[in-house]
């Protein structure tokens, strides 16, 4: 059995100067801290594991080391979490000898937590930890599709050490890994080689530059319903939102857009790891990045304290909650079947599969309304491309 008392430092932060929320209105009264003195022994109770990884190692980003603590800080100085979601601070994982094994040890924690139904929420540290989240899937067998919020694919054509801006080589290239299908929200087109652009086109991944997520924010909630695992690059924030990193852009998402993207992520009732990382307090102005990212998390958490399981049931058609149209489309042979549920309003496309069971995919309504002026919706021909045997 893994004991994360061997894993993890305690939580220590120094106390604010001044507190605007006080008593029990502000987050840390609504959740569980590893404190010196108390260890880390039954988790059961937990839905939720927060926890830091200082690593800045295989990152041109090495200041993202002290990222945990100063996004924690901020984080408790915030109003505490609506609902009853049962949330735990585990303290900062130790740093492994070598950068692999910083991986080898946080998969282990991740690989322990997804085992007992308890959702891992990590603070970089840089994305190069995402390594660890492929590992720990792979090793559980579960096939899963990566969302990350990057003005970058973190892709790159030579082969050299995984980094922190090519962590998907090893995902892709590794035979072994578990890695289905990758998702990029919010890309920046003149900071991307337009070969690896195509590269990910033609393996029918999901990419939507940064002025189309803005013209309809709302349609990439789908996304994250769709998806396993969700990385939040802070640079994918504008410079002037968010300085601290040392690959700032002048464009990018406003802070209000991605706390609204955290929030989609955090509602999503199919995903099981949500990273944060290339927080640099080292290069930040009067920690605004940092109080960023602190309430990216916090949104991130209010939208799991309102999760509706919706996924696990679509396939019931006799419980009522669920509505389902079939659209008849010229040239086809067969209707498109929508299901919409009647308790948050969200859809979804259904598949036939073998062994008499069903594929659901998230879609929006505006799909809906695509099939019914006769038109193929672009998310519908993804789907086919997912569920070919």
């Amino acid at each position: 059995m893994t004991n994360l008392n061997d894993y993890f430092n305690p939580v220590s932060i120094e106390s604010p100067e001044f507190i605007h929320l006080a008593g029990q209105a502000g987050f840390p009264h609504n959740i569980s801290i590893h404190t010196e003195s108390t260890s880390l022994i039954d988790l059961s109770k937990f839905k939720i594991a927060l926890f830091g990884v200082p690593e800045g190692r295989n990152s041109p980003n090495i200041g993202t080391l002290k990222g945990p603590d100063a996004i924690r800080g901020q984080l408790y100085k915030l109003a505490r979490i609506p609902g009853k979601s049962k949330i735990i601070d585990l303290g900062n994982m130790k740093q492994g000898v070598t950068f692999n094994d910083t991986i080898a040890g946080l998969t282990d924690i991740l690989t322990f937590l997804l085992g007992e139904n308890i959702f891992p929420v990590i603070v970089g540290g840089s994305s190069a930890l995402t390594l660890a989240f492929d590992k720990a899937l792979t090793i559980l067998k579960s096939r899963y599709t990566l969302i990350a919020v990057d003005p970058r694919i973190d892709y790159c054509n030579e082969r050299r050490e995984p980094d922190s801006f090519n962590y998907l080589n090893n995902l892709i290239h590794n035979h072994k890994s578990t890695f289905d299908h990758y998702i990029n929200i919010g890309y920046q087109t003149y900071l991307n080689d337009p070969q690896v652009i195509n590269r990910f086109l033609k393996r029918r991944s999901e990419l939507i530059r940064i002025g189309d997520v803005r013209k309809a924010i709302y349609l990439t909630e789908p996304l994250f319903r769709d998806s396993d695992v969700a990385v939040f690059d802070i640079s994918s924030v504008r410079q002037s939102d968010a300085p601290g990193t040392v690959s700032p852009s002048p464009n990018g998402f406003y802070g209000e857009e991605i706390c609204l993207l955290a929030r989609y992520a955090g509602i999503s009732d199919k995903l099981k790891i949500f990273g944060l990382f290339d927080v640099n307090p080292e290069v930040d102005i009067r920690l605004q990045t940092s109080g960023l990212a602190a309430q990216i998390l916090w949104f991130f958490l209010e939208g799991f304290s309102q999760k509706q399981y919706e996924t696990p049931v679509l396939s019931n058609s006799n419980s009522g909650r669920f509505v389902r149209y079939h659209v008849r489309i010229t040239d086809l042979n067969d209707d498109l079947i929508f299901v919409k549920s009647n308790l948050t309003d969200r859809w979804w496309m259904e598949f036939p599969s073998g062994a008499d069971r069903n594929i659901y995919i998230a879609c929006s309504h505006e799909d809906y309304m695509k099939a019914n002026q006769n038109e193929v919706p672009e998310r519908w021909l993804q789907g086919v491309d997912r569920v070919k045997p």
